[in-house]
């Protein structure tokens, strides 16, 4: 596929690592109410397959955050485009997110969500990009960590498009001319 220079992390080592994922989040929270917040669009296919794998009953919502727009590159700017539904009052919550880059976004949504009363909010994600990290904020559930490359599939986009790739792609930029 135009753009995509190697697979840097394949559909068998992100199903692994959900399933521990999974199995982990279930333990830890065995007994309490707990609402996992999918932050779209790239979240949606981790938090689909992260909520087959936690044993527990669970509550799902979406949001829907911009930062990049059509860009490589994150604005800096967090506008939220769609709130949950969900009364999270008096429960915990589980922020779902593909891949945590400069952490901005992610330490945006915690202070938004821990505005509304919940018991705790914590974050999960798939990627962990630390050397683009500009604030510090705590991961408590990491799926894998990557190096600095701008990449695609398992629900990350380029322009809206390779989301549908099962595998995670580091993309050429040079070939298709991002900056």
């Amino acid at each position: 596929m135009k753009g995509l220079n190697k697979i840097l992390v394949s559909k068998a080592e992100l199903q692994h690592r959900v399933k521990e994922l999974g199995a982990e989040i279930s333990l830890d929270y065995h007994g309490q109410e707990l609402v996992l917040i999918g932050i779209l669009k790239g979240g949606a296919v981790f938090m689909a397959d992260l909520m087959r794998e936690i044993t527990l009953p669970i509550g799902i919502d979406y949001m829907s955050v911009s930062s990049y727009g059509n860009s490589s590159t994150s604005s800096g700017a967090i506008v939220i485009k769609k709130d949950i539904d969900t009364d999270i009052r008096g429960k915990h919550i589980l922020i779902v997110e593909d891949m945590i880059d400069t952490g901005l976004t992610l330490q945006h949504l915690q202070k938004h969500l821990l505005t509304r009363d919940a018991l705790s909010v914590k974050i999960c994600t798939i990627l962990n990009k630390p050397s683009r990290r500009l604030v510090d904020i705590k991961i408590d559930y990491e799926g894998i960590e990557i190096p600095d490359e701008f990449v695609v599939g398992y629900g990350l986009d380029y322009a809206e498009q390779y989301r549908h790739l099962p595998d995670v792609w580091i993309v050429d930029t040079l070939e298709l001319g991002i900056h």
